[in-house]
Parts: structure tokens; C-alpha cells; sequence
């Protein structure tokens, strides 16, 4: 579906097959961020050319994760450094060994995506070669921890989705002298095929909907989506659908007119997001949001979380798509692409030259791969955060 995990692995794809990288990934046995549970065996396998090596998670995230994630949400700027380090174990994927084999990687570089978990925290303490991090960053009560800062100080380069992201973490800590690119991310997603929305979703054929594709989940304004629709059709009564895709981690609330989809195939989700009238991304905590601009490649306009800043500067430097900060805002903005469909048309044909010509891939691991050979020449800096490494790995 996207995420940091997905554009990792797609950078180190692309940079095999079209540049002849070689590159490894370090991992864990986990499949599901909420527990850390070792799913996968642990050991080595290439996958697509990339060689991945998978390390056990020795703890398990539980209710002491869930403790301190609720004081840290309260006041992270008053959140002592003992805590937060608490708070970043805790978080994890605490995997020691992963860390282990970080410090004696002979790799030329070492990239850390995104900067949220213990894996980053530990590893750029652990590195002895230049390291770039991909902070995958969005307004969030970890970015305020100072205790983990060191993620930030300690880079050698980072590589920001948006320039948005950049300038969020400018704003709180000092690495604006610290080289880096704005690259965003390039597509992955498949083509449609000849079969409409409609028959993958089960519904009437011509049924008109708009889609909103990711994690479905409170955190991710999906709830939120839900009673702003209802509101909407309550005010404007019609055949209209509003459809989830995407795994299912909070119930949005039942309503006729809304369809959770669930998980689909690439395919699958590609028939859908094309024959839908919008794709409306609700959530205020993106660095990128691959979504958006797979819609874009469609030619489907977009509706974006005004509070956003990197889907909003999507959106306002495309052309292809409205921006929402209420709820009589939605309505309103719902309303015009729905009633408009010239306007709908200009709009997606804008999106989808602002994602050919942005983020296409061979461009992009060209100027990727330039990059990092421009950090692997500069050499790794001298740390300048604090280091908390004792008794950790």
C-alpha cells in the first residue's frame, strides 16, 4: 500500500536493475508494526536481486509501549530523555542483532528509512560509514523528543519526500547546513485493466464513487472521512459511494452509501482508483503519500487534508486537486469536483503530467545514485547529538 516500508524497498530495486547498485537490506522477521511479532525466518534471501538479510525482534511491542505512547502524545517537548529512550525501545523493532551486523557492514553507505523506530535510533549510534536518513517525517509527538535528535544531528545527508518535510524538521532542529535532496518517491503501481471499478467493488455498473486508498485507521483520518461523507450526503442525496481500500485497522462508522474494500490486488485497487470521480487522501500525517500521485498517474483528481503539507503542496503545484481544513469545506469542495466534471478533467490531466514528469523512475535513481555517491565522497561527520547507547544493543 505504500508507506516508508514500500518506497525503501522500491529505491533499492530500481537501483539494482537500472544502475547496477548492489545493495542489502537490513530487516526484521516481523509483519505487523503493532506487535513486532517474528513471522518471517530469520537469515538471508534475495528477493528481485536485493540481498536481505531478516533479524528476530528480541521484545515485542506491549502495554508499556502503549503506557508511555500516552504521556509522550500529551506533552513530548516536556518528556524527559530517560522516557523518550524508554519510549524509542519500546517502540522498536528492538532487534540487536540487526545492529550488530550494521556496525560491521561493509557497505559504502548506509541509509536509514524512515527515522520513527529503534532500528534508526540505534543504528546511526552503531554505523561506521556515511549515513543518510530518509526521515519519512510528518507533525507527530516523536519529532519533538529531543532524545531523538540524534537521528537528525548525526546524519551525514538526508533525502526529504517533499519540501515541505525538509522545512517541518528545519523548523525544529538545527540541520539546515546538512547536505540533502528533495526526491519524493517514484510509482509502482499497475495500469488498470478492462474492468471497471464498479464490478471489483460488486457494485451496480455505472455507480458513481469517490476512493480513498491506504491503511484505514483513525490515525489516518479515515473515521474522520467517514462522518464528513455521511455529513455530505446528508446535505446532498444521491447514488454517490465513498469506498475504502486498504488494510482495516479501525471500522469507519456503517453508513450505506460507504464501502470498505479492504485489501486488493494491484490490479485490482488500480480498476478501482481509475474509475473513481476523486481520490481523497484525509490524512494530516503524510511525508509524501504515494497515493496521491499513483491517482495523479490515473488522471483522477484528488481532495488533500488541508492541514497536510506535503499533499497540499501536491496539489497546489500540480493543479490536479482541493484541499479541505472542515468539515463544510469537504462539503463544498466535494460538491464542486462532483458537479463538475470538465473541471474533474482538466484537473486529473493536470495530476498526471505533474507525475510523469516528477516522478518517473529513471530519472529519479539517476539522480539518486548521484547523490549517494556524493555523501559516499564527502566521508561520515563526527557525531554532534547525544549519545544514549549504553546497555541498548
Amino acid at each position: 500500500m505504500g508507506g516508508a516500508e514500500g518506497a525503501a524497498r522500491s529505491l533499492a530495486e530500481h537501483l539494482v536493475s537500472d544502475r547496477g547498485v548492489e545493495v542489502e537490506i537490513y530487516t526484521t522477521c516481523a509483519l505487523n508494526h503493532l506487535t513486532w511479532e517474528n513471522i518471517l525466518p530469520a537469515g538471508d534471501e534475495v528477493i528481485n536481486g536485493v540481498t536481505v538479510h531478516r533479524f528476530e525482534v528480541a521484545q515485542a511491542r506491549g502495554d508499556a509501549f502503549y503506557a508511555l505512547d500516552g504521556q509522550i502524545r500529551v506533552s513530548p517537548r516536556a518528556i524527559s530523555d530517560e522516557m523518550a529512550i524508554a519510549w524509542i525501545v519500546a517502540n522498536g523493532p528492538y532487534a540487536p542483532g540487526l545492529i550488530e551486523a550494521l556496525r560491521n557492514t561493509t557497505a559504502d553507505v548506509v541509509c536509514f528509512y524512515p527515522y520513527l523506530f529503534w532500528t534508526s535510533w540505534a543504528g546511526m549510534q552503531a554505523t561506521q560509514v556515511p549515513r543518510v536518513v530518509h526521515p519519512a517525517a510528518h507533525d507527530e509527538p516523536a519529532l519533538y523528543l529531543s532524545a531523538m535528535a540524534s537521528v537528525f544531528t548525526d546524519a551525514d545527508a538526508f533525502c526529504w519526500h517533499t519540501v515541505s518535510e525538509r522545512q517541518l524538521v528545519e523548523s525544529l532542529i538545527p540541520i539546515a547546513s546538512t547536505p540533502s535532496t528533495v526526491l519524493g518517491l517514484g510509482t509502482h503501481g499497475s495500469a488498470p485493466t478492462s474492468r471497471s471499478g464498479a464490478a471489483v467493488l460488486g457494485l451496480d455498473e455505472g455507480s458513481p464513487y469517490v476512493v480513498s486508498v491506504g491503511r484505514v485507521d483513525e490515525q489516518k483520518g479515515s473515521v474522520m472521512l467517514a462522518k464528513f461523507f455521511a455529513a455530505y450526503k446528508a446535505a446532498y442525496p444521491g447514488p454517490l459511494k465513498l469506498v475504502f481500500v486498504g488494510p482495516v485497522s479501525a471500522q469507519p462508522p456503517d453508513h450505506p452509501d460507504v464501502v470498505v474494500a479492504g485489501i486488493l490486488d494491484e490490479e485490482e485497487k488500480a480498476d478501482v482508483v481509475a474509475d473513481a470521480l476523486v481520490s481523497i487522501s484525509p490524512s494530516a500525517m503524510e511525508s509524501f503519500s504515494l497515493v496521491v500521485i499513483e491517482a495523479f498517474e490515473l488522471a483522477v483528481p484528488v481532495m488533500v487534508n488541508g492541514t497536510c503539507g506535503p499533499t497540499v503542496e501536491h496539489a497546489a503545484q500540480s493543479g490536479g486537486g482541493l484541499a479541505f481544513s472542515s468539515l463544510a469545506e469537504f462539503i463544498e469542495t466535494l460538491q464542486r469536483l462532483i458537479s463538475d466534471e470538465a473541471l474533474r478533467l482538466s484537473m486529473g490531466e493536470a495530476g498526471r503530467d505533474y507525475a510523469r514528469e516528477r516522478f518517473s523512475w529513471p530519472s529519479m535513481i539517476e539522480r539518486y545514485e548521484e547523490f549517494l555517491q556524493t555523501v559516499i565522497a564527502r566521508g561520515r561527520r563526527e557525531p554532534r547529538g547525544p549519545q544514549f547507547a549504553s546497555g541498548l544493543f
